[in-house]
């Protein structure tokens, strides 16, 4: 199979990045013919805000390019992993004039949230959920605290729902929960066209052996991220937490925690040495306070059998299995937190089962060739749906 990966890159390297890639890896490892197109928002910083404003609404250049891909590959299979700002949905319009299948996985909820998160001022936040136009979106500023820059992801949302470009010109989206899967059913996208799959792990990083004497934070440092929560749970709690990622807050975990005992701060760390950790730590903590799409740091941790103390809160409280895989505690509760994380320190032989549970559920749900599968099968189904309307696009023409 020919495939034709799409994806525009991130200022900040993140999770999205990450699976675009590993997915490529996963596809020409199993023989398919793979080819990408890439645009990076370094870009932007050669071009005029009015200039960028109008390619998130519409690409004639990346249209234009893809037109040209499109045609001189040939693929069967389209694949966008992130559209916005620069490559736009106009890309959707050259696969379906070519007529190849469109697959987009939706990594995060910009289709139903201007600023793609579900999340604001501290809180879950589904007001523009539904809407036609994403009005609370411009009215509390959330993209970039600018009533300017949310007007134009809302302008972009009302003009492609208005035209039919979110029912129409995706033949499957790929989300990566059960939980995802509810929301955008919600949000109006076709429930038939709706697939779940996880992200790849593109490889096996081996189980841990041990039950470790640390706990472990592996993350970026935000306020969404629960790191108020899990400071808050640490201020009394003697087990070392061993903290790994970068971020907003770093100044303010710096100073939270420089008189601290237990609670050691080591920056980003390569991948290699992330792993490591958690092979050494005994639970990964994951406080997280907004609906996550589907954290790769989990099915790492799955992955090296490390069992995951996680909010009792959307994707995450679905991949985690309460009592099984890790243990819930309820969002943005500190106190709760902190009594979970005695409970695994207290009871060493529970953790080893769930140790074991963890990586059982790799194995069942998150090894390379389980994703791969599924992904096969979607796209079949998007190669199905893409001939079946293309069939009766013909018949429509000529009678």
């Amino acid at each position: 199979m020919k495939v034709l990966s799409v994806h525009n890159f991130y200022l900040r390297p993140g999770g999205e990045d990450a699976v675009f890639e590993a997915e490529q890896e996963l596809l020409r490892q199993r023989g398919h013919q793979v080819r990408s197109y890439e645009v990076r928002n370094t870009l932007m910083a050669n071009r005029h805000p009015l200039s960028v404003a109008i390619s998130a609404i519409w690409s004639e250049e990346s249209r234009r390019r893809l037109t040209e891909i499109l045609y001189e590959e040939e693929p069967d299979v389209v694949h966008f992993h992130n559209t916005f700002p620069l490559i736009s949905p106009s890309a959707y319009y050259a696969c379906r004039t070519a007529g190849a299948a469109v697959i987009q996985t939706l990594h995060n909820y910009r289709l139903l949230c201007p600023v793609a998160t579900l999340y604001r001022k501290g809180r879950v936040c589904l007001d523009c959920v539904g809407k036609p136009v994403a009005w609370p979106g411009v009215i509390h500023s959330c993209y970039h605290a600018s009533h300017s820059q949310s007007a134009i992801i809302a302008a972009m949302l009302a003009v492609h729902r208005a035209i039919g470009t979110y029912q129409n010109m995706i033949d499957a989206y790929i989300v990566l929960t059960e939980f995802s899967r509810r929301r955008f059913r919600e949000g109006g996208l076709p429930p038939h066209k709706l697939f779940v799959k996880p992200n790849a792990i593109a490889s096996d990083p081996g189980k841990k052996q041990k039950t470790g004497d640390f706990a472990l934070y592996i993350g970026r440092l935000s306020e969404e991220k629960g790191i108020r929560t899990m400071l808050s749970a640490w201020e009394s709690l003697p087990m070392p937490l061993k903290i790994v990622g970068d971020g907003p807050m770093r100044d303010e975990l710096l100073g939270r925690i420089a008189h601290s005992q237990s609670v050691q701060y080591l920056g980003a760390q390569s991948r290699t040495h992330v792993f490591s950790l958690m092979k050494e730590a005994r639970v990964l903590i994951f406080p997280s306070e907004w609906y996550e799409g589907f954290p790769m740091v989990i099915a790492e941790a799955f992955a090296c059998g490390l069992p995951v103390v996680t909010s009792n809160l959307g994707s995450q409280a679905e991949i985690v299995r309460d009592g099984f895989s890790g243990l819930h505690f309820h969002t943005a509760d500190g106190s709760d937190l902190r009594e979970k994380v005695r409970w695994c320190f207290h009871n060493p032989e529970e953790v080893l089962r769930m140790s074991a549970y963890s990586r059982r559920e790799y194995e069942q749900k998150y090894a390379p060739e389980i994703n791969y599968e599924l992904l096969m099968q979607i796209y079949s189904k998007a190669l199905m749906l893409s001939h079946a309307k293309t069939r009766t696009a013909n018949r429509a023409k000529f009678g």
